[in-house]
């Protein structure tokens, strides 16, 4: 990792700059996304409001295309769209005919919920086999190693289908549809979160090796301290941080997993609106929720930037 010793304010400018360039890379994308999908875009806001396939009149097309200024250049229709996002507007759903920022905004609660829940039981996870197995070479060491490399590998979405036979349908101790309620939360997010742990386990696990050899766990053991004391006061913090590195692009992996495990588990949130909204073609929110999306791991990579400083005080800011 690169020490350097700016000041904190450049570093913070610095990072706001280019999560604002991230956010606008995403929203230029989402714009040309709606201008090169094929088909005509009067044609298919008719079709998805009507019901119908059948093409439209002349003067319905035109009609559309002044309401949503499709009928503008197209550079005046990219500087629209970017000014209405500077005033928090992302457009009107095709569908629903209501601003899709207020859609999204009523929607993505749950979802991130369910993201930073399947995010802090995988830090658990990974944390506690760590804690226990790195370093050891037994047939319980070499089983959980095992097992979190296959659960690194499953489908977060085959896992989700077999938790919810097993444990709501077969064993019936949890529900199948839990709505957004904290018992219905414990299925979601296992399924989200054990596919993950997997991931941090073995990252952590590397290097958590690497620092028991190191020549300051000699000497802390040499002072006395136990096994397990030096493993989580004094190891665990230096292994944690290759991790932490991976949280920022983790949380973007769960917010887009959660919407499909969103879909399997009836939840509210995201998913189903994305769903209905890809499968009827309606662009602006699809557009909007990837705009979101990209907001939330800008902001999500900042705050694992400044939990570095954190975990070991030692890191400067670059």
């Amino acid at each position: 990792m690169k020490i350097a010793t700016h000041h904190p304010s450049v570093w913070f400018t610095r990072r706001i700059l280019s999560g604002v360039v991230v956010v606008w890379a995403a929203a230029t994308f989402a714009f040309l996304i709606q201008c090169v999908l094929p088909g005509d875009r009067a044609q298919i806001i008719i079709n998805v409001t009507s019901g119908n396939v059948g093409p439209a009149s002349s003067a319905e097309l035109a009609a559309i295309n002044a309401k949503y200024a499709f009928d503008q250049p197209l550079v005046v229709q990219y500087g629209k769209y970017i000014l209405g996002i500077l005033h928090g507007d992302l457009g009107e759903s095709y569908q629903q005919h209501r601003p899709v920022a207020g859609i999204i905004t009523e929607q993505i609660g749950p979802t991130i919920i369910l993201a930073v829940a399947a995010l802090l039981i995988a830090w658990i996870i990974a944390i506690l086999t760590t804690l226990f197995i790195a370093g050891r070479d037994n047939i319980w060491s070499k089983l959980l190693n095992d097992t979190r490399v296959f659960l690194a590998t499953v489908l977060p979405y085959w896992l989700a289908t077999i938790l919810l036979v097993v444990f709501a349908v077969k064993l019936r101790i949890l529900p199948v549809i839990g709505g957004n309620s904290p018992v219905g939360l414990i299925l979601p997010t296992l399924a989200l979160a054990l596919e993950l742990s997997g991931f941090f386990g073995q990252v952590v696990q590397n290097e958590f090796t690497r620092v028991l050899e190191q020549p300051f766990v000699t000497s802390a053991r040499a002072r006395g301290m136990s096994d397990f004391g030096v493993r989580l006061r004094h190891v665990l913090r230096h292994a944690a941080l290759p991790g932490i590195t991976l949280s920022g692009w983790a949380l973007g992996k769960l917010l887009s997993g959660a919407i499909l495990i969103e879909v399997v588990f009836a939840r509210q949130g995201l998913g189903g609106v994305l769903v209905a909204a890809t499968s009827s073609r309606d662009v602006p929110i699809v557009s909007g929720a990837v705009l979101i999306s990209a907001g939330v791991f800008v902001l999500a990579n900042l705050i694992v930037d400044l939990t570095y400083r954190l975990v070991d005080p030692r890191i400067k800011l670059t």
